[in-house]
């Protein structure tokens, strides 16, 4: 049989920890971005384009081949992946390439993989 855990079961309440948070704490802007962000990151098509972009800039041609999905589809997800500012775009004569918009959007998209990699 597995292992059961409590939840916390203390009457204490720990005023200067509860104060110290309480405080604006629900109505941090900084925290409802960073539910958004997240929110960016939990469609599967949207992890797959980040996915195909950590490896190499693309155009929408070729991610619409690579995903099997229409072009007009994926512009939508591309979309709503730069407005996040997740990634950007490059004109290149005629055609238009798409890569991360900064490193640390990368090295947030790499960071969980590697903790989900690592969880299987």
């Amino acid at each position: 049989m597995g292992k059961v855990e409590k939840g916390c079961d203390c009457r204490v309440l720990h005023e200067d920890i509860v104060k110290l948070f309480k405080k604006g704490f629900n109505q941090n802007p900084i925290l409802f971005k960073l539910a958004d962000f997240f929110h960016i990151l939990s469609d599967n098509t949207r992890i797959s384009i980040l996915s195909v972009l950590d490896q190499n800039e693309i155009c929408v041609s070729d991610l619409a081949s690579i995903l099997n999905m229409t072009k007009s589809a994926v512009s939508h997800q591309l979309r709503e992946l730069k407005d996040a500012k997740f990634i950007k775009c490059e004109k290149k004569g005629k055609e238009i390439f798409y890569s991360y918009a900064s490193d640390e959007v990368r090295d947030i998209f790499e960071l969980a993989l590697s903790h989900i990699s690592k969880t299987l």
